[in-house]
C-alpha cells in the first residue's frame, strides 16, 4: 500500500466512529501506530472531542500500563518505533482498548505481534471488570484463518477504512 493510500484509508476510520459501540465518558485506550501500521490517530481525536478520556499504553512489568493521553502531554520512546506517555502521566485503566494487530479473520481471532503484551494486560484487567477489545487495521488484513491459542481472547470487534463488524 502506497503511503498516500495509507493516510486516506487511515483518515476513513473518522466516517465509521459513530458505529463504535463505546459507552459514555468510556476510557478508550488507542495505540501509537508503528511502520505501515493504520494510523489511529485522527480517530482518537475526535473520540477525545466526544468526552472520551484517552490513553496509551506504555510497556511495564508485569503488564502493559495505560497512562493518560493528553494534547501536549510529554511523549518519550517506547520500542517498536512507537511512542508513549511518560511515566509521569497518570495511569488508567481502558474500558474500551483499540488494538493493533497483524492480522485478524471472521471469527475475530486477532494475530498480534508475538511478545503478548496485549494479551497478559487484558487477562489482567479483565480480572477487574470486563473490557471491550477492538481492533484496528485496514481491511486488506483480513485473512481466512488465525491460530490461535488458549489464552487468546477474540475480538469484539474489528474496525476498518470500510467500517465496524461486531464478532459473536
Amino acid at each position: 500500500m502506497s503511503e498516500i493510500e495509507r493516510i486516506e484509508k487511515s483518515l476513513a476510520l473518522i466516517d465509521h466512529v459513530d458505529d463504535l459501540p463505546l459507552p459514555d465518558g468510556a476510557v478508550v485506550s488507542g495505540f501509537w501506530p508503528i511502520r505501515d501500521e493504520i494510523d489511529l490517530r485522527p480517530l482518537m481525536d475526535i473520540l477525545r472531542q466526544k468526552g472520551h478520556p484517552l490513553c496509551l499504553p506504555a510497556i511495564a512489568e508485569p503488564h502493559l500500563q495505560f497512562r493518560r493521553l493528553e494534547r501536549g502531554c510529554e511523549l518519550v520512546p517506547a520500542g517498536f518505533g512507537t511512542l508513549e506517555p511518560a511515566p509521569s502521566a497518570d495511569e488508567m485503566r481502558p474500558d474500551v482498548m483499540l488494538m493493533p494487530l497483524s492480522g485478524f479473520d471472521n471469527a475475530g481471532n486477532r494475530l498480534g505481534y508475538g511478545k503478548g503484551h496485549y494479551d497478559t494486560a487484558i487477562a489482567a484487567i479483565e480480572k477487574e471488570s470486563p473490557l471491550l477489545c477492538i481492533g484496528v487495521a485496514f481491511a486488506v488484513q483480513e485473512v481466512d484463518r488465525v491460530p490461535i491459542e488458549a489464552h487468546d481472547k477474540p475480538l469484539n470487534g474489528i474496525l476498518t477504512e470500510v467500517g465496524y463488524r461486531a464478532f459473536s
